[in-house]
């Protein structure tokens, strides 16, 4: 029996699991028939060998650089392509197909945090390319020009938390973190810092510290929460996050849960106390190891530049803590 003879979906599977984007480019090719399975959006046998593609360290396929000019290519598997691949491939490297403003929205929103979203653009377009080109600039350069100050926030052992910002050009989380911990008196206690979750730019982590307490006044009640969701052994009372995506390691977010042989022995039996700091730090070449913490987080190469991380940001990956955290201070206030 011939290939073509076989059921379009079937057919539409073995494309699928081909090894390489050129074997399905010249599939598409080689009759009427095969080039109507592979046109077909709801089939969409592309989907699977762009997934592969764009999920490596390495150079991208090279047939992904001129992929939009084959017709029998879904546009809708752009989104996907601009929600994913590395900023400098899309800048750069690809040649890009004309997209509908809505899929352009839909790139925008899968890509970046939500408080990114730059109103004063004329189209999705213009707001994604330019924050794009902004995020890969600042990857690579201390140049803030277009972002002067970084928010970040602090979720403190009273309840609430703080909306806070300080000049992008002096924004280090390990110096306000010091000043925060000579406040509360937990300087003797070292700075821990967790992995949250990554995307395509960002990466979010926490900064806090880790203490046998006395009383239960000095933890943090929105510490843990935020760190474990408590709703993980639970049914899903929450969506798995889709806007922004997370990186291929997180996309059960956030029902993706360290093991028990993942928590880090310090850990074990203490409690976080005092605030925790929230930041967005850029992401780039080697900054995507799933397990590293504290101070590898903070000190090598690409781990000295930070992008804004507002409320909208932290509903969007934490939306459980929007019942826990008593009062949301923006700048300065009481909880500090």
């Amino acid at each position: 029996m011939s290939l073509e003879a076989l059921p379009v979906e079937l057919i539409g599977r073995i494309i699928g699991e081909l090894p390489s984007l050129a074997d399905v480019i010249q599939s598409s090719q080689l009759s009427r028939r095969l080039n109507l399975v592979c046109s077909d959006p709801v089939l969409n046998v592309w989907r699977q060998p762009i997934l592969r593609a764009l999920d490596t360290e390495d150079d991208y396929d090279p047939a992904l650089k001129n992929l939009s000019v084959f017709m029998s290519v879904p546009r809708h598997n752009w989104v996907d392509i601009l929600a994913i691949a590395r900023a400098s491939f899309v800048l750069y490297d690809a040649t890009l197909p004309a997209l509908a403003n809505a899929e352009w929205e839909e790139a925008f929103r899968r890509r970046f945090l939500p408080s990114w979203a730059n109103t004063k653009s004329r189209t999705w377009k213009e707001a994604f390319m330019s924050t794009l080109y902004n995020i890969w600039h600042r990857s690579r350069t201390p140049c803030t020009v277009n972002e002067a100050w970084t928010k970040y926030i602090v979720l403190n052992r009273n309840g609430s938390a703080n909306l806070l910002e300080v000049s992008s050009r002096n924004f280090d989380p390990t110096n306000i973190f010091a000043d925060m911990r000579l406040q509360q008196n937990t300087y003797r206690l070292p700075l821990r810092a967790r992995l949250i979750i990554q995307f395509a730019d960002v990466r979010i982590l926490a900064l806090g510290t880790l203490d046998h307490p006395r009383s239960g006044w000095a933890v943090n009640p929105n510490a843990r929460p935020f760190l474990e969701p408590p709703m993980i052994q639970s049914p899903r009372l929450y969506s798995v996050l889709k806007y922004p995506m997370p990186t291929q390691a997180y996309l059960e977010y956030p029902y993706h849960q360290r093991s028990r042989s993942e928590v880090p022995t310090e850990e074990l039996g203490l409690e976080w106390v005092g605030g925790l700091m929230i930041v967005a730090q850029i992401a780039g070449r080697g900054t995507s190891a799933v397990h590293a913490q504290d101070q590898d987080l903070l000190v090598g190469p690409n781990r000295h530049q930070y992008a804004s991380f507002s409320w909208d940001d932290l509903w969007a990956i934490a939306p459980w803590l929007q019942d826990t955290v008593s009062r949301c201070i923006d700048g300065h206030g009481l909880g500090i």
